[in-house]
């Protein structure tokens, strides 16, 4: 398991949650949508479980439960400043509004 949160994307998130120094954010996915379906990742303020995927950076844990290991794991979360767009990519999908297309 693996996943890459670049620092931008840490600091939107603190930011805009916000967060403090010791808090706990989960990484979620919402399965669904229309067609073939797809996926979100969402956020939460939650404690993580013993078996998460845990991330510690700048004073914030991020973490993944089993439930999602497949979708999340080697998937890069960034922000874009400029343009004030949060991207996610994973390389073991074309296209993430279809995760079916390996």
């Amino acid at each position: 398991m693996h996943v890459t949160i670049t620092d931008s994307a840490v600091t939107l998130y603190i930011k805009e949650i916000p967060l403090k120094q010791g808090d706990s954010l989960r990484l979620f996915v919402r399965v669904g949508g229309i067609g073939s379906g797809g996926f979100s990742v969402g956020v939460i303020k939650a404690d993580p479980t013993p078996t998460s995927y845990k991330i510690k950076k700048n004073g914030i844990t991020f973490f993944v439960t089993e439930d999602d290991f497949w979708y999340l794991d080697g998937m890069t979360i960034d922000y874009d400043e400029d343009l004030g767009y949060l991207h996610f990519s994973n390389p073991k999908f074309e296209q993430l509004d279809h995760p079916e297309n390996i």
